[in-house]
């Protein structure tokens, strides 16, 4: 049998003893009085909280804990017409044609303003028959180029023949000479059939061009509607004087129409090419689209971009110009609805709040996603934080808080 430890256990259950039961007689045998001790105690306690209280700044917090929102990007925006022309004329005359009333439904190809031709018509004959008078020159200009090309072939036969006969004593140097020259005469004949056949096909280029100027002034008598759509006003009323550039009629066209939105910079992201969007107008009637067309360029002076939603509206019941709240679909987010009086700055201009850890304010970075009449949805939030909503102007990072919960101060 071991001594040693069954010894220690009696030496330490002895001093546990001493300790608890006999704790007065251990301080007055060291020569302590434990009221003294005690009392340094409790006022080194005392000072400590009453320092702490004395730098702490009363704050009021809300506790809140994340919530999922919908992915729906919110924007304000408006509808708009698909496309919109002002018809003008390219030419001046006067309006010969019955004129169609604003609201009238057109489709394209339709006219919408006719003007008198006056002397178009004579001048597209007169540029035809010059055509005509410039085609029948072409043949003669080649019948000139074969028989000046037929004398250049009897001149160099002859002057080979004189050459010849020259090299044999029977023809004397000037029949030789008179030879070469025919030879050059003819050359010079042919270029220049050849240059009269080129002014022929000139002459016909630049007779068929005045034929199509003057078939072009006739087509701009006309002015027809470039697709289908609404006139938004009256066309121009016959009788009436037209220059060029003059308004014959606007057309617009509504089916389908557009609604145009403005997305800020932080939620451009969320926004895609083909999503879902329903939009509210301001009637009270609901719609629903699909994103057409995303900005990639940014409105200087607001900073946001352009987004297009298309919607069918294929009895025109939608007009230009309407006001429309469009939510687009988008990916779900975890967030806190906090009042927007809790929503700070920090020393750098980040946007945020001011939270409670450990009695201390802290400052956190928030991303805003959605301004409502309950609050303003933040994400980049843990799941529960104690928001500081009442002080938070008055305190920075690292500051001791004393703390009063909205809830406990409504019970």
């Amino acid at each position: 049998m071991r001594l040693f430890p069954i010894i220690t256990a009696i030496v330490v259950v002895g001093v546990l003893f001493l300790l608890v039961f006999q704790r007065d007689a251990l301080v007055s045998f060291s020569g302590a009085d434990a009221e003294v001790v005690q009392e340094d105690v409790i006022e080194a306690a005392v000072d400590r909280d009453q320092n702490a209280a004395a730098n702490a700044v009363s704050v009021v917090a809300i506790r809140s804990a994340a919530d999922t929102i919908d992915g729906a990007v919110i924007l304000r925006g408006r509808t708009e017409a698909a496309r919109q022309v002002d018809m003008r004329a390219e030419t001046s005359g006067q309006i010969i044609s019955t004129p169609l009333r604003a609201g009238a439904i057109v489709t394209e190809g339709d006219l919408l303003c006719r003007l008198d031709p006056g002397t178009r018509a004579i001048a597209l004959s007169e540029a035809q028959a010059g055509l005509r008078e410039a085609a029948t020159r072409l043949p003669e200009a080649e019948a000139r180029v074969a028989e000046a090309r037929a004398r250049l072939t009897e001149a160099e036969i002859n002057d080979n023949a004189a050459e010849r006969l020259s090299q044999g004593g029977f023809a004397s140097e000037t029949r030789v000479a008179q030879a070469t020259a025919s030879v050059e005469a003819a050359r010079a004949g042919v270029q220049a059939a050849v240059s009269g056949v080129e002014s022929a096909r000139s002459g016909i280029q630049s007779a068929e061009a005045r034929v199509a100027a003057a078939e072009n002034n006739l087509e701009q008598l006309e002015v027809r509607a470039p697709f289908s759509g609404i006139l938004e006003t009256d066309s121009a009323e016959i009788g009436s004087l037209l220059q060029p550039g003059s308004l014959c009629a606007t057309i617009i066209q509504l089916d389908p129409i557009k609604l145009v939105g403005f997305v800020p910079e932080t939620m451009v992201d969320r926004v895609k090419l083909g999503a879902v969007a329903g939009a509210r107008l301001a009637s009270g009637r609901e719609v629903v689209g699909r994103v057409s067309f995303l900005s990639r360029s940014a409105d200087p002076s607001t900073r946001t971009f352009r987004v297009d939603v298309e919607v069918p509206n294929a009895d025109f019941s939608i007009s230009d110009g309407q006001t429309a709240e469009i939510a687009v679909q988008s990916d779900g987010n975890t967030a806190h609805l906090l009042p927007q009086s809790a929503l700070t700055l920090n020393d750098d201009g980040d946007f945020g709040v001011r939270l409670v850890v450990d009695n201390v304010a802290t400052f956190a970075p928030v991303i805003p996603l959605r301004d409502t009449t309950e609050g303003f949805w933040v994400g980049g939030l843990p799941q529960i934080v104690d928001v500081i909503v009442v002080g938070q102007e008055f305190v920075t990072d690292g500051v001791p808080v004393i703390v009063t919960y909205r809830e406990e101060a409504t019970q």
